[in-house]
């Protein structure tokens, strides 16, 4: 029997999404009616997946709670910061992904999750007009009325444990500034302090105020916010972990699968574009040209650490990458994606690919969701703090460290390798899988 050092889930587990909007209503509504024995909650690896331990005669195959203590779905508890005062059952029904059939069941609970006042700033999500926003002095005073929430939300509540989830809309693109801002922790608090909004995103107040309480923060959209020295060195100090950034759900999850089938079979690329058409509430924020940038730098990222140039020079040395997102509000959560991929085989004859995702953005999202929460906060348990690279499965756009040249996995398959490991190792086994 394998020894685990990881402390036990003991008590409650508090989630603290900030957004109430299609992902988030989507996801409490999936952990409480699975709770409720009501539906099952498809598609998340910590409740279905199973992974080898041990070679041999001592192999096995066993779910995640079986090789390492996660919390238990019945110990969740939620709670939401957003822009418009609608409670989760309200936002449920509004944002038209789940069928009312399928709420109703949780109705209560959905209607007693109210939220918090946002910490928001207009400049950084423009098509957004939502009236349940905190009145801040300055940068300072909203990161310490995040902090008083959260501390708030854990004595009301009697959670034992929180992890923050950002589950809200893409900000407008923030350059890492090296060499000031976000250089270090107290470059960063002075930034606060003196109120640069320009370098300092709400987003940032949040992940600050979420590790000052020691409570590992998720960043699931593409922003800056933890991608920076300043936060890396506040996670090592604070012994918190943190993870992002953007939820990997449906066009770069195809784009991180089958990239590696073109690599593997030694086949080159000349071009691949990549288009989207959604109408939910984050179509209408990224219909902003500013805060589309941040997006596409992350959703650009995938492919060139996949098909690398330098690797096979005769196979991807000058292929052509576009990304596009169109906000199209008939189409609301149903997003389609659309890939096609110009491949060129034997002697250099050219071949196409095409591929049409017609996926529901908040339903793959929702378990990202759920995964991402129970292991991080199992990471805390585990001691881990800094950047959880072991969780860049489920991220579209992997946190490394850009300062020194790493390059981040985003591999498909590699990805799953890491996260496997990561298990088999807080679960006192071997992490006995390479990454060629």
């Amino acid at each position: 029997m394998a020894t685990s050092n990881v402390k036990p889930a003991t008590g409650k587990l508090g989630i603290m999404v900030v957004g109430l909007g299609a992902v988030s209503t989507t996801f409490m509504t999936g952990v409480l009616m699975t709770r409720k024995g009501l539906t099952k909650p498809v598609g998340s690896m910590t409740q279905y997946d199973k992974i080898r331990v041990g070679r041999g005669e001592a192999k096995k195959y066993l779910k995640y709670n079986e090789i390492v203590p996660i919390a238990d779905l019945n110990d969740i508890v939620f709670t939401a910061w957003d822009v418009y005062p609608e409670n989760a059952y309200e936002s449920a029904i509004n944002a038209e992904v789940l069928k009312e059939k399928d709420i109703n069941p949780v109705k209560d609970e959905l209607l007693a999750i109210k939220p918090l006042k946002a910490a928001f700033d207009k400049n950084y999500a423009k098509r957004l007009d939502g009236n349940n926003v905190k009145q801040c002095r300055d940068r300072w005073d909203m990161t310490e009325q995040i902090r008083e929430d959260i501390r708030n939300f854990k004595k009301q509540s009697g959670v034992d444990r929180i992890v923050v989830l950002w589950a809200a809309s893409t900000e407008i693109y923030v350059a890492p500034d090296l060499n000031g801002t976000h250089a270090s922790i107290e470059a960063l608090e002075a930034a606060m302090k003196a109120n640069d909004v320009e370098h300092i995103a709400p987003s940032m107040c949040y992940a600050y105020a979420a590790l000052k309480e020691h409570c590992p923060f998720i960043m699931g959209a593409p922003n800056t916010t933890v991608d920076i020295p300043a936060m890396w060195q506040l996670s090592e100090q604070m012994q918190v972990p943190i993870a992002g950034k953007d939820f990997k759900t449906g066009q770069t999850l195809v784009k991180s699968g089958f990239a590696p089938i073109i690599g593997t079979r030694m086949l080159g690329l000349s071009g691949w574009f990549s288009t989207n058409i959604l109408g939910n509430r984050d179509g209408l924020v990224l219909d902003e040209p500013a805060n589309f940038r941040t997006k596409e730098v992350s959703k650009l990222s995938t492919l060139e650490s996949i098909l690398v140039a330098d690797k096979q020079p005769d196979l991807y040395d000058n292929y052509y990458h576009k990304v596009r997102i169109n906000y199209y509000p008939p189409r609301n959560d149903n997003k389609e994606g659309w890939d096609n991929i110009d491949i060129f085989g034997w002697m250099g004859y050219p071949m196409q690919i095409k591929i049409n995702f017609l996926c529901r953005d908040s339903i793959l999202a929702a378990p990202l969701c759920l995964d991402l929460c129970l292991l991080m906060d199992l990471a805390h348990r585990a001691g881990r703090y800094g950047t959880q690279r072991f969780l860049s499965f489920y991220l579209k756009s992997p946190m490394h460290d850009y300062t020194v040249d790493e390059v981040p996995v985003n591999h498909l398959f590699q990805q799953y390798v890491m996260l496997k490991n990561a298990i088999r190792e807080m679960g006192g086994y071997e992490p006995d899988e390479e990454i060629d």
